[in-house]
């Protein structure tokens, strides 16, 4: 094998000879350097590349950078102008004779990601994005393409031998673009997906993104040097509207047909799953044959797949191994191709400056302009401007395809991956720093069951991880007693994690009508709930209002969507689902040990009260009962606190249901009890501890008040019955409720937060759940009675109270009863905008 020497990483004017015959090594015990074959190289290669991505990724977290930063700048350290920069480390790990290889394994990631991007995109959407999208998308394009014009004039250099016009496509188009899946993880992270703000952001990045693929085309039609004839130019052109016709008039409706074929609720088989994967080489052959780049067939082919179960099933055996492995070799090729160092004087790093400037300038005071003419906050149009500078994928591709086609010399590419990491990079510190959204709420007083009014409208938020939480949730809800003087407003939120991809983003935004397939198994999950909700709503008799919503976000910060969805709807109680559910044995298993993490940090955050709620079915039925057939025996374990007065109370208004008997046991300290202690907020080693600091004689007053007041409106009532016991420590309380399990149905409890009793001392040895309290823990636990639900209940007592949000304050609610205008299809599309 020959071999012309050539200085590090650098093609130009440089002859690299194959051997065909050296792919596999024979091994290191005959002699031979695996370094010298392309297979073991190249594995060395792609672990190098995802391992110094994932650990930039893992430093640059804490800055909330998206992860393309990450993989860009991982290319930039291998490349010639960190790493690369030393000749035995560029000739040793990335040598010129594996340039081909790695260049065509990430080709072929790339055309598989925009395969996988354009099925995830749903092109409808900009129909729906109406004039206001469409004319800020497209300001914010003009300013900086404008600007781009100018600088080709200054930076353009007549001896490429490509014309004026294709120099001003190229670097217009990499100036001027907004990245689609860039932004929306960028604004998932930020908390604004779902507001107004981030839907318009997310809407014009769209119009863009497709504005970016015609120009793109359009340059590459127009790469015209002095080898090509003057017509090539038109049939390039011609060449690409006939193959996007022929996808949407013959692909499309072939794909169709197959869809058709297949029966509702089994898989595709392998042969179709087969034929589409060949289908986007055979797309990307015919577009780079008629002198397009491959990418763009494999996109056009991922548009044309209808929505639905095939898109589903192709991006779960495609996207990990896309994504996670071979997109990041493209993005690292272009790192190891920018070197830093071409930039050369201080006069191109003015011009880089002016370039970052001016293009981010460009594109605020455009987007800024149109946020004027809708009248919008001039803070919002400012944030909306940088929101759309953020840079990624497509403004790689058109650098890549530029350097390829010589319109970008190796001084400019550096300029313009510097421009794309630095422009992206400040988008978040920016955005973070300027924009805070408005909260259109006001403070409000009934933020616990015991504070609401009897006459008035009870707000709730039930939160729901699958349907399998939903009959048991409804049952509850019909118990709690809604009636036309005291009617219940439900907020049911169905939580979705987060997983990265642009579908879930979809999710969000993708408008559909009713009677059409779901787009993937979340949407699918939403249409069930909200259908039960619904059912369930139009058989209260107008006594009950459900508003479905959708939280997408990681398990991490989902506690932070729960409790600002809570304050801003003004609820009295969140119900939360327990994160174990009942096997076929009558044990309890944990479905998810996130969810835990969820109802903890909820219960550390909430603005109101929250309840935990542990499924064991009511009336041991696990399907939703009418209202005339709700029977349930409810227990409540009084212990005192604020905690239990809640539980309490919450009772009381479910006793007043026809259907529902009550039994009221309260535990009394014997003789030989200590005297109950109170916990301060001493323990700050566990973040998982909440202790509200409460004085004993105070807390013993309100709860012989609350306790009173009960007896005294309830003792005419036969379905209530009020007992004491007597008790002296923790083996006696066990003692007297095992006694009661087979009675009851659901126990209501309080978490016990703050208060240390000696009639639970030596029951929190052995817990397993804290969050649920002494008690809680205890009835949840696998060996108690398997037909038991238990509702544990922590009441809002704030940092402070204040003398109008004390316990039994009936202070009127500023809100009164509200009766909001809402769309119930949104489930799933709108989240947090019902």
């Amino acid at each position: 094998m020959a071999q012309v020497v050539a200085p590090p990483n650098t093609t130009n004017d440089s002859l690299v000879c194959y051997a065909p015959t050296m792919i596999t090594t024979n091994g290191i015990w005959q002699g031979d350097n695996p370094l010298d074959y392309s297979l073991p190289l190249f594995i060395l290669q792609l672990t190098l590349i995802v391992v110094t991505t994932r650990a930039l990724v893992f430093l640059l977290k804490p800055f909330r950078q998206p992860r393309v930063i990450a993989e860009i700048l991982g290319g930039v350290l291998l490349g010639p102008s960190v790493l690369g920069n030393s000749v035995t480390f560029a000739n040793t790990i990335f040598p010129l004779r594996s340039v081909m290889v790695i260049e065509t394994m990430a080709n072929v990631g790339l055309l598989y990601f925009l395969f996988l991007v354009g099925v995830e995109m749903d092109i409808t959407v900009i129909r729906r994005t109406g004039k206001r999208a469409l004319t800020i998308a497209l300001a914010g394009m003009v300013l900086p393409f404008t600007i781009a014009i100018i600088f080709s004039f200054i930076l353009h250099r007549n001896d490429t031998g490509m014309s004026q016009g294709t120099y001003i496509l190229f670097l217009g188009v990499s100036v001027s673009v907004t990245s689609f899946p860039v932004l929306a993880r960028i604004l998932a992270e930020l908390k604004l997906i779902n507001t107004e703000l981030g839907k318009m952001a997310l809407s014009s990045a769209l119009v863009s993104d497709v504005c970016a693929w015609i120009l793109l085309a359009l340059a590459l039609a127009l790469s015209e040097n002095q080898n090509v004839t003057p017509l090539a130019s038109l049939w390039v052109i011609l060449s690409c509207i006939s193959f996007v016709a022929f996808f949407i008039f013959v692909v499309r409706p072939a794909i169709i047909w197959m869809i058709n074929r297949t029966p509702e609720g089994e898989s595709f088989s392998d042969f179709h799953i087969c034929l589409i994967i060949t289908g986007v080489m055979i797309s990307g052959f015919i577009t780079d044959a008629i002198g397009t780049h491959s990418v763009f067939g494999a996109f056009v082919f991922g548009l044309i797949i209808p929505n639905g179960q095939l898109g589903v099933t192709l991006i779960e055996k495609l996207e990990d191994f896309v994504s996670g492995l071979l997109l990041p070799l493209f993005f690292a090729i272009s790192g190891l191709k920018t070197n830093i160092g071409a930039i050369g004087g201080l006069r191109y790093w003015v011009f880089l400056m002016l370039i970052i400037f001016l293009s981010c300038v460009g594109k605020i005071a455009g987007t800024l302009l149109m946020s004027f003419f809708y009248q919008m906050p001039a803070r919002e149009g400012i944030t909306l401007g940088l929101l759309m500078n953020t840079k990624g994928l497509i403004e790689m591709i058109v650098l890549n395809v530029g350097r390829e086609q010589k319109v970008l010399d190796d001084r400019l590419f550096a300029q313009l991956v510097i421009a794309t990491v630095i422009m992206t990079g400040v988008v978040m510190p920016f955005v973070t720093s300027i924009y805070r959204p408005a909260r259109s709420f006001t403070s409000y007083k009934r933020r616990t069951i015991q504070s609401s009014k009897e006459d008035a409208e009870l707000r709730v938020l039930t939160c729901i991880h699958t349907p399998r939480n939903v009959p048991t949730i409804i049952n509850l809800l019909e118990a709690s007693h809604p009636t036309k003087k005291s009617p219940i407003c439900v907020y049911v939120l169905h939580l979705v994690e987060l997983t990265g991809r642009a579908s879930a983003m979809l999710i969000v935004h993708n408008t559909r009508t009713s009677g059409k397939p779901a787009l993937n198994r979340t949407q699918a999950q939403s249409d069930h709930i909200i259908n039960a909700f619904e059912n369930y709503e139009q058989h209260a008799s107008g006594c009950v209002s459900i508003q479905p919503l959708t939280a997408i976000s990681p398990y991490s910060t989902m506690h932070e969507d729960i409790c600002d969805l809570a304050e801003d709807k003004r609820v009295g109680l969140i119900i939360i689902p327990f994160h174990k559910q009942q096997t076929v044995d009558g044990g309890m298993e944990a479905t998810n040990p996130a969810f835990r993490t969820v109802n903890q940090n909820v219960l550390a955050n909430a603005p109101c009260s929250v309840g935990i709620l542990v499924d064991r079915g009511l009336n041991g039925s696990t399907v939703r009962l009418a209202a005339n057939q709700v029977s349930h025996h409810i227990a409540v374990l009084f212990f005192g606190g604020p905690d239990d007065r809640e539980a309490l109370c919450y009772a009381w208004r479910m006793s007043q249901h026809p259907g529902i008997s009550l039994t009221v046991l309260r535990f009394i300290p014997g003789e030989d009890a200590n005297e109950p202690a109170v916990q301060s907020r001493s323990n700050h080693n566990d973040p998982r501890t909440l202790t509200i600091e409460t004085d004993n004689e105070r807390e013993k007053r309100l709860d012989e008040e609350l306790i009173n007041e009960f007896r005294r409106n309830t003792s005419n009532n036969e379905s209530i019955v009020y007992t004491k016991e007597v008790v002296n420590n923790g083996e006696e309380t066990v003692a007297v409720i095992r006694s009661m399990e087979s009675i009851h149905d659901l126990f209501i409890v309080g978490r016990g937060q703050g208060m240390i009793s000696p009639l639970t001392a030596g029951l929190t040895d052995w817990s397993e759940c804290p969050e649920l309290g002494a008690i809680g823990d205890m009835l949840a636990s696998s060996d108690f009675a398997a037909t038991v639900s238990v509702l544990v209940l922590q009441q809002y007592v704030g940092m402070g109270l204040q003398g109008d949000e004390l316990p039994g304050s009936t202070t009127p609610d500023s809100t009164g009863h509200v009766n909001e205008q809402r769309d119930r299809r949104s489930m799933g599309q709108n989240a947090f905008s019902p």
